[in-house]
């Protein structure tokens, strides 16, 4: 028993020695193959042991081991000490799954561009292969070229147009890695897009007029491209009067002129109706203080209505406004396109705003917190 002893314990000295560790199930092994068959792969391990790769463990996530010939040096991982043969028996999977994940980390690191092959659509964005391993590249994260711009936001429309993509390969960076979870995110819009603005930004200032056209037209603004770039009209510097939608102004295709408003780096912000007259500036010349005037209720909300005085001009008759008695509902008294006489009590032309009252209506305190939720919904109306 001594000797036997001695005997495993010199063994697993020499083992130690060579191997620098005696390996253990979970271990990552270098060695070089010894041949390659059909259905497995031997691998020599420094001379002491020979490993087999079989089966299924022979498909790594990484395609670095899929053309293997006699010499190459691998890496396999320790999935049973001793088969029925007395080899080791290696994966090819286990290692290449994580030397992919430890690869990936780099990507995400040093921001490196890689080509990803586009295997599937859904409504959130595409599946991608990178080097063998499953990615998801977000809606959000494509580039202006290839954002899916629908109108209205169509969700089976959007999907159409991504599946267009099925097949072909994209340049993107890696941006999100969790080995953990499985989840790995990359981006199209990142991997040049920002360098590209940054570059075509440089020639643009602040006050700028640029003429362009409108390429794309979604719920918050317009897009509009002149000279290699593309901008946002936000829908509050589309037109100087409330609007709903953008749709009701311009169209996609639309030849626009614009001034540049802001420039952050990677984005350019314009604004259409800072080119046009604003019909403010001489609003006193057309209404003032206690004048009885006609106008069409364009708007009803919890805090009143937004009326359209002429095309230009909209005021707000706060609920207070309204009635002397309590209206607990307003859209059950007013009515959109509803026209009705109106007494104007305030004018303020640098802030935009001109305040209404149903005539005979006393005007009654409004509190501050009412007074912030006024403020805010005309500030929408503009």
């Amino acid at each position: 028993m001594t000797n036997t002893a001695t005997k495993t314990g010199a063994f697993a000295k020499l083992l130690d020695e060579q191997f620098g560790t005696v390996p253990k199930v979970g271990d990552t092994l270098k060695g070089r193959v010894l041949s390659v068959g059909r259905n497995e792969v031997r691998i020599d391990i420094d001379g002491l042991r020979t490993g087999v790769i079989r089966g299924p463990q022979l498909f790594a996530e990484s395609a670095e081991y899929r053309n293997l010939e006699v010499l190459t040096e691998v890496e396999a991982t320790v999935i049973e000490l001793e088969n029925e043969n007395g080899e080791l028996e290696l994966s090819f999977r286990s290692a290449g799954h994580a030397r992919a994940w430890t690869k990936l980390e780099e990507l995400r690191k040093t921001g490196a561009i890689v080509n990803a092959r586009v295997k599937e659509a859904n409504k959130g964005g595409l599946m991608v292969d990178i080097d063998g391993m499953d990615a998801f590249l977000p809606v959000s994260q494509l580039s202006q070229d290839h954002y899916p711009r629908v109108a209205g936001g169509d969700k089976n429309k959007i999907l159409e147009k991504l599946r267009e993509f099925v097949g072909q390969e994209l340049p993107v960076k890696v941006i999100d890695v969790n080995e953990k979870d499985e989840k790995l995110i990359v981006s199209e819009k990142s991997m040049g897009e920002e360098a590209k603005s940054m570059v075509s930004t440089d020639k643009f200032k602040m006050g700028q007029l640029v003429e362009g056209e409108v390429s794309a037209i979604t719920a918050f603004g317009a897009f509009v491209k002149f000279d290699g770039v593309e901008g946002l009209v936000h829908i509050s510097e589309l037109a100087w009067q409330r609007i709903d939608h953008p749709k009701d102004v311009v169209r996609i295709g639309d030849h626009v002129k614009a001034e540049i408003i802001q420039i952050d780096g990677k984005k350019i912000f314009l604004s259409m109706k800072r080119l046009l007259p604003d019909p403010w500036k001489n609003v006193s010349e057309k209404y003032r203080i206690g004048q009885i005037v006609v106008g069409k209720i364009a708007k009803v909300n919890p805090y009143g209505l937004f009326i359209e005085l002429d095309p230009e001009i909209q005021g707000l008759a706060h609920v207070s406004e309204l009635s002397n008695e309590t209206i607990d509902d307003v859209s059950k008294v007013f009515g959109i396109g509803d026209e009705r006489e109106f007494e104007i009590v305030s004018i303020e032309p640098n802030e935009h705003r001109l305040g209404l009252r149903v005539p005979g209506v006393k005007s009654k305190p409004k509190t501050s917190a009412v007074e912030k939720e006024s403020k805010s919904e005309e500030v929408e109306a503009k």
